[in-house]
């Protein structure tokens, strides 16, 4: 049997018996333990309050007597609970999408949600997702960080980027990536762009970090273009760094240094960042176009003037959230905002990305829908640069 499970610790949460028993058994035939087993919110909190290492993984029921699964959730976001939660219920689909986004708004990691009956197939679909959660996250403690450790680490070249491909649907072979900065350190491990990038943007250091992953996209660039690669070279930018008038000039003058093409880059600017006083971001943002750099408004749907941005920002690319396409094919409700983005992304002749396509469904749904490129786990998560050339190569050679 797939050992999914491995080396990971559960506490289920279920008032049927019969339910948590079914969980406990395949969750030990895949490698795994179970930490405690709990009938209602009351009795999980007991548990996670008691036993001696926090479990790497909840499977919570919602619907309970006492304390159910919902309330339960407020409870284990104020106990910073850093793990991943599956959630399980035979409620309509609607209840459990609105529990996992008030599980996401709480800060809790939810890789999967499952309706009850629970099929085996489902249960491992969503317990990889739970492995590749926990191999891209850095789940170790690093402590509180300070502007002077960022500010040394992007010195001494401890910050620099991992790369997600992003895959033609039409072709299914390798287009482009995107940079993912990744702060190396020698004590931490890998800290995930979640923890520092706020902190890059109140110290005013976010613009020496955005130079160094920028920097690294056109070293590595370069040696992929050598190795006969032509890709888009995607790169996240921030509202702070939006308000440098030299930037369209900095960005042109470092493409040039490294004899990359303009036309190849592509800056993503989430929308929910935009600000309402766009005059010098306009103006930077319009004057990029101008030089050939594409732009693309990502996370698109999850801000609250979309359709304002499109008309005032050209934007060349719309990126669908990933909130809105993995698991549409079975959601009414993220269907049709999918079908709307792309009909809105036509009408204004941009090029559509669909991000966080993380099963064969998701595929197939954005290929009937007509996206352009895919980006997502179901192709592969970030990783490190030296790892990109040989995964491309045999990525293209298994799609022909």
């Amino acid at each position: 049997m797939d050992a999914v499970c491995q080396g990971l610790t559960f506490l289920v949460i279920d008032d049927e018996p019969e339910i948590s028993l079914f969980f406990a058994k395949i969750i030990r035939k895949m490698g795994g333990d179970i930490s405690a087993i709990a009938a209602n919110g009351a009795e999980a909190l007991e548990a996670l309050d008691t036993i001696d290492r926090a479990p790497d993984v909840l499977i919570c029921d919602l619907n309970m007597p006492g304390m159910d699964g919902v309330e339960l959730l407020r409870h284990v976001a104020t106990r910073g609970f850093a793990g991943s939660i599956i959630l399980v219920s035979g409620e309509s689909q609607r209840i459990l999408d609105s529990t996992r986004e008030l599980a996401e708004a709480h800060q809790l990691n939810v890789p999967g949600v499952l309706r009850k009956p629970v099929g085996l197939p489902d249960f491992v679909d969503a317990m990889r997702r739970v492995n590749v959660e926990f191999t891209a996250q850095d789940l170790s403690p690093h402590g509180p960080l300070d502007a002077d450790h960022l500010r040394s680490a992007i010195a001494n070249g401890s910050v620099y980027p991992h790369f997600q491909p992003k895959v033609d649907v039409a072709s299914g072979k390798v287009v482009g990536v995107e940079a993912l900065a990744r702060w190396h350190d020698k004590n931490s491990g890998v800290i995930m762009p979640g923890a520092f990038i706020s902190l890059a943007e109140r110290s005013g250091l976010i613009d020496a970090l955005t130079d160094a992953v920028f920097k690294a996209l056109l070293v590595h660039a370069l040696e992929w273009q050598a190795e006969g690669f032509d890709l888009k070279l995607a790169l996240n930018v921030s509202v702070n760094t939006l308000h440098r008038l030299d930037l369209p000039d900095a960005l042109i003058n470092a493409s040039e240094r490294f004899a990359v093409d303009p036309s190849c880059l592509i800056l993503e600017v989430t929308e929910s960042q935009l600000i309402q006083d766009v005059k010098v971001p306009l103006e930077i943002l319009t004057r990029l176009r101008l030089k050939g750099i594409g732009l693309s408004i990502d996370d698109f749907g999850t801000g609250h003037s979309s359709l304002q941005q499109l008309k005032r920002i050209p934007f060349s690319e719309l990126k669908i959230d990933r909130s809105f396409v993995n698991g549409a094919s079975d959601n009414e409700a993220s269907r049709a905002i999918l079908e709307y983005s792309i009909d809105l992304a036509r009408k204004f002749d941009m090029s559509i990305v669909a991000e966080g396509v993380e099963t064969q469904a998701d595929w197939n749904l954005i290929a009937e829908l007509g996206c352009d490129t895919v980006q997502g786990y179901f192709v592969a998560p970030p990783m490190p640069a030296e790892d990109f050339a040989d995964w491309a190569l045999s990525w293209n050679d298994r799609v022909g």
